[in-house]
This record gives structure tokens, sequence and C-alpha cells, in this order.
């Protein structure tokens, strides 16, 4: 079981290394003027490619997908705050605390839970 999760943690891992090199880039006048209004330097979006995306596009691991409303709503029936505590804690020794995003406050953390529940929810 050790050996599973070791696996399941390095094909994650890999894959948010390879998320990181091909989001590369600068900001927009337009996204510099969001991120100010967030917190400074601060976008949900580049955050979520960068720290979640590897996972969270696939399903690698069982993680719910992005634009998946199935494996969203199933994990909202447990609650919003429920959902946002997993982020923060990690979830099931699978997901790794605040999912790979180490310098996230838990405000940024839930700005990027939020960001996800909007793009696949529309809420």
């Amino acid at each position: 079981m050790k050996l599973m999760n070791v696996v399941k943690t390095g094909v994650a891992l890999s894959g948010l290394f390879l998320a990181s090199v091909m989001t590369a880039g600068t900001a927009t006048a337009e996204q510099t003027l969001t991120l100010a209004q967030i917190s400074e330097g601060f976008d949900p979006q580049r955050t979520y490619t960068q720290s979640c995306g590897a996972c969270h596009n696939s399903g690698a691991a069982g993680a719910p997908r992005m634009g998946n409303v199935e494996d969203w709503t199933a994990r909202l029936e447990k609650g919003r705050d429920v959902l946002l505590e997993s982020t923060i804690n990690g979830y099931n020794n699978i997901m790794p605390p605040k999912g790979m995003c180490f310098t996230c406050s838990n405000d940024e953390l839930e700005a990027v839970l939020n960001y996800i529940l909007t793009t696949t929810l529309g809420e």
C-alpha cells in the first residue's frame, strides 16, 4: 500500500513539474490589476495551474477533475468547509497539505478552491 502511495505521489510530482515548466511567463497588465484586487502577486488560476493541475486535470490518484461536475458535486456533499479543510491539511495521504502550494495562505487556498468550483460548477 505504501509503495502505491509513493508511486502515485511520484506521478503527481512529475506532472506538477511539467505543468510548472509549461506555464512559465509574465502577467499582462489586465492580470496584474486582477492580482492586486485579490492580494498582491497572487493569482488563483496560475496557482491552480502550477500547484493543482497536475492531478486535478487528469484525475491522478483519484483527484476530482477540473471541469467534471460529478467529481466535485460528490465532494461538496460533505460541505464546503470539509473540502477547504482537505485542501489545507491534505487528504487521505494522497493529496499533500496545501495541494503542493506550500507558500499559500489558507485564504489563498480558499481562493484557488473558489476558482476551481466556479470554473467547474459555475458557482
